[in-house]
């Protein structure tokens, strides 16, 4: 989906000196205090499963077999993680083949789709080591379980790639899936949308599109650089003008007969809360943005929950310094999982060794009020409540939204999720149905109150 869990819990004292040697006492979590209950004492290993766990609505996995996978997991034990996913999803997938698909399409389909899942969170860990084989052949065996479901889909997801180019990497591919809400070539609304700093395309359909689709309105997933796929198969990280990936999308989409494209909407969870405005502000030919949650900076949210001391150390340049500090957190595995994978995936995401260099480049992706000034079309800002990891990212995008562009204030909503409905957690995890509710009646509205199918 995104960010992740927060890094909240490294504010206290021991944490702020770095010691390699100290053990840092972390406050227990309490199920009364919490804004989801916790499938694992180790908060970020608890995070990744309620994501997977959400993804059982919507036939990215199975109830039963998550809450089986949480029995097998070590908190802070990376390799445990592997384990109990990797062979959860070895034995689905071997229920997949078993299967008849002539016969019985569905249990096939089924069971490819929650395998593909659990070869995403075998993978998820791993990062931290880039040369690590596993991060390519898990997913290729993500990618094979999915296309395997997707063929047997009444309407199969239409895969795709554009030529694009960016001034910091050159020429590259932008990729996509184009799920289609009817058979017929008839032209339909459609959201364009994207995850954020770990989260995939294949994840995307469960999480989002068949929300989208249910209501007759096409989805499309798409990847750019530093997304899980074409990370791994291009060999770029993230990139700041990330118009060039969204805007030949939109070229492509354009010639489609089944796109109506007065009411093609762009849609990003997460840190694509960022990037969608990002890529808004370089096209207007989008109806409307969409931001779950909506995000100004993650380096300016990462800044108010690392230490004080290693935040120094960036400020004043000191490369070696901060890189020292962030690769012997890395590598201990008495920090929190939150804040040794947001340092190992993000070396990952970004292509390089640096940490200096990952957030010195994490930076430079941010909205500001050149990028603001110039998006025309309405901006909805999700805000789940407890969401620690976004910090008020959501409330000064909404700001700059309201104050930095002509008519700001008509054409910025802002809606916040809430805990008591089990919606406060990062992305409103687990409550996708509130989220793609309270979203598609803005969007309606936005589209002259159109009326959405009942698919």
């Amino acid at each position: 989906m995104g960010l992740a869990k927060a890094l909240l819990l490294c504010s206290s004292i021991a944490c702020l000196t770095f010691a390699a040697t100290e053990t840092t006492s972390w406050p227990p979590y309490s199920p009364t205090s919490a804004p989801i209950f916790q499938l694992s004492d180790d908060s970020q290993f608890a995070f990744y499963l309620e994501e997977m766990l959400g993804m059982a609505s919507y036939g990215g996995s199975s109830t039963g077999e998550i809450l089986r996978i949480a029995t097998q997991i070590i908190p802070q034990d990376f390799e445990s993680f592997y384990t109990a996913c990797y062979y959860m999803a070895e034995q689905v997938f071997a229920i997949a083949e078993s299967v008849d698909a002539k016969k019985d399409p569905v249990s096939a389909r089924e069971a490819y789709f929650r395998a593909a899942s659990y070869y995403r969170g075998a993978d998820f860990f791993l990062h931290g080591n880039q040369s690590d084989p596993r991060l390519i052949s898990l997913w290729d065996q993500q990618l094979t379980a999915f296309d395997r479901a997707n063929a047997l889909l009444v309407i199969p997801g239409e895969r795709f790639s554009v030529k694009a180019h960016s001034e910091e990497i050159g020429d590259y591919e932008s990729i996509g899936i184009f799920f289609a809400a009817y058979p017929d070539n008839s032209a339909r609304p459609t959201i364009l949308v994207s995850g954020g700093y770990d989260s995939s395309q294949e994840e995307g359909y469960h999480s989002q599109c068949r929300q989208i689709l249910s209501r007759g309105v096409n989805c499309v997933t798409y990847e750019g650089p530093g997304h899980p796929t074409v990370r791994r198969q291009q060999n770029i990280g993230f990139i700041s003008d990330w118009w060039t990936v969204a805007t030949p999308i939109v070229d492509y989409l354009s010639t489609r007969s089944d796109v109506d494209m007065s009411k093609l909407a762009l849609a990003g969870m997460s840190f694509g809360g960022c990037l969608a405005p990002i890529a808004a502000s370089h096209d207007d030919r989008y109806s409307a943005v969409i931001a779950i949650d909506g995000m100004f900076s993650l380096q300016q949210a990462l800044e108010e929950q690392f230490p004080p001391k290693s935040i120094a150390l960036f400020n004043s340049s000191n490369v070696a310094g901060f890189n020292e500090v962030m690769n012997d957190i890395q590598a201990n595995s008495t920090y929190p999982t939150e804040i040794r994978w947001i340092i190992g995936y993000g070396l990952w995401a970004f292509d390089t060794l640096s940490p200096f260099d990952w957030f010195t480049r994490l930076g430079e992706i941010s909205m500001n009020a050149t990028l603001v000034a110039n998006i025309s079309m309405p901006v909805f800002v999700a805000k789940a409540q407890d969401d620690i990891g976004t910090e008020q990212e959501p409330e000064i995008a909404y700001e700059m939204l309201t104050t930095g562009r002509p008519n700001g204030k008509a054409l910025t909503y802002y809606h916040q999720f809430n805990t008591s409905l089990g919606a406060g957690e990062h992305c409103s995890l687990g409550a996708e149905s509130q989220v793609w509710q309270v979203t598609m009646d803005w969007l309606s509205g936005v589209w002259g109150d159109w009326t959405y199918a009942n698919n």
